[in-house]
């Protein structure tokens, strides 16, 4: 056992570098303290069997591959959190670029159907606040949360836009008052502590 101490040493020093992981990003996957992680990497101990196992699960390496001297890298380790999170990214820009284009479909049939419609125009007031939507649900789901209070002001402020090109009615301009009380409660809203933060 005392001969592979140096060697699973090298490899998970190896492993996590190759990774970019710091010591304690390691020791927080693994629900381990990097002091753990730290006499690991300097041979001073060796983790159970079971660590092993996920620190090669988490590297998409073999068993085989930390207890043996490799004097190659391992082929290069994706990062599946990177890609989730670009993958995520694209599918929201997707999403919204979606939207934008049934926007310009519609501004163009109202345009050839009904060219005497001058608020064609509206279909992409309209984008805004559902492009708010859109964005707020993926941002809910995928994102940093934190990011909802800009969100939901965005979407707010765009609805409020949307009744006040819209409102037939003298003093359309006041819908924005009702912007004021609501932007309060938004920024107040977010200063209320979350028990996981």
């Amino acid at each position: 056992m005392a001969d592979l101490k140096p060697i699973i040493a090298k490899n998970i020093s190896r492993l996590r570098t190759a990774r970019g992981m710091t010591q304690i990003d390691l020791a927080e996957k693994l629900n381990y303290s990097d002091k753990a992680v730290s006499k690991w990497e300097r041979a001073e101990s060796v983790p159970d069997i079971s660590v092993l196992k996920d620190i090669a699960d988490m590297f998409e390496v073999s068993l085989d591959y930390l207890v043996n001297d490799n004097d190659s890298e391992p082929a290069a380790i994706p990062d599946t959190d990177k890609i989730k999170k670009n993958n995520h990214g694209f599918i929201t820009g997707l999403s919204i670029l979606l939207v934008w284009l049934v926007a310009t479909l519609v501004f163009v049939i109202l345009k050839i159907s009904a060219p005497s419609l001058k608020l064609s125009w509206l279909s992409f007031v309209i984008a805004v606040p559902v492009t708010m939507i859109v964005w707020l649900t993926f941002n809910s789901i995928w994102f940093n949360r934190k990011r909802n209070f800009l969100i939901i002001s965005l979407l707010m402020w765009s609805l409020l836009t949307l009744l006040f090109l819209t409102l037939p009615i003298q003093n359309t301009w006041l819908v924005f008052v009702l912007g004021v009380p609501g932007q309060i409660i938004i920024i107040l809203w977010s200063q209320i502590k979350n028990k996981k933060q």
